[in-house]
């Protein structure tokens, strides 16, 4: 479980005649079960990254604290990994060793490394493409070596920050599909932001929305539609359309009062 107690955060920012203080984060408390594939939504700038960044120890933070399974978080840890809506694959390195560089680092043995990478690529669809480069590869294709880099050191916790961000409609459609496969899957605890309503829904257990900065949780939305979910039921469920409709007039609220 991910306990989120009342933390904030500032941020030092230039002007002409010195410096101001931005408040990203101004007492946001949420609770994550494990297992539970939770998305975070809200308007831009109301840090959302930033708090996914805390969670995964990047960055500190100014008041309030961070628990995972009750201990505190101060740094990164083996427990954490973070897919980037930027697919940060190394451009030098095959997709192969793009994906055995976390083990790399963890100073996981060669041959074990290899074999594990392997066995993530196979997962995410990637087997024929072990030795290929990343600007060979189409943008759902490199996300797909960014997710199976996170998933190989087998993290309880995946942290995603709008990891389909970059990808056209129909290969994000796709993408959402094949990580829920995987989450079924893996059952890992999973933190998403994201901008998309719609995406947020289809995935999720339940949807934390943020106010406009300084972000606090708003509100927290369970969604009530079975699983496993194929896009096409989820779309033709009206609870679908009844909550991504409550969630946008939820953020509109918030924005038009923030302003």
């Amino acid at each position: 479980m991910v306990e989120i107690q009342r933390v904030s955060k500032s941020f030092k920012k230039s002007v002409n005649d010195g410096t101001s203080e931005v408040r990203a984060l101004s007492d946001v408390n949420l609770s994550i079960r494990a297992n539970e594939f939770l998305s975070i939504i809200g308007p831009s700038g109301c840090g959302k990254t930033t708090l996914l960044k805390i969670i995964d120890g990047l960055i500190p933070f100014d008041g309030g604290q961070i628990l995972i399974d009750g201990k505190k978080v101060t740094a990164p840890g083996p427990d954490r990994a973070v897919v980037f809506q930027t697919f940060a694959l190394l451009p030098w390195r095959t997709v192969l060793a793009n994906v055995e560089f976390s083990l790399e680092l963890r100073q996981v043995p060669k041959e074990q490394r290899i074999a594990t990478a392997r066995d993530h690529l196979r997962n995410v669809g990637l087997a024929d493409f072990e030795n290929h480069y990343p600007h060979e590869l189409s943008g759902g294709m490199q996300q797909r070596a960014g997710l199976a880099r996170a998933l190989a050191v087998n993290p309880t916790i995946l942290l995603m920050d709008e990891p389909f961000g970059s990808v056209d409609a129909q290969t994000r459609q796709l993408l959402q599909e094949e990580l829920l496969e995987l989450w079924q899957r893996e059952r890992k605890t999973v933190i998403f932001v994201t901008h998309s309503m719609d995406e947020a829904v289809y995935l999720s257990d339940r949807v934390a929305v943020m106010t406009p900065r300084p972000g606090r949780v708003a509100e927290i939305l369970e969604v009530p539609l079975p699983r496993p979910r194929s896009a096409e039921e989820v779309r033709r469920d009206p609870r679908f359309a009844e909550l991504t409709n409550y969630i946008w007039h939820s953020l509109k609220k918030g924005m038009e009062n923030g302003r």
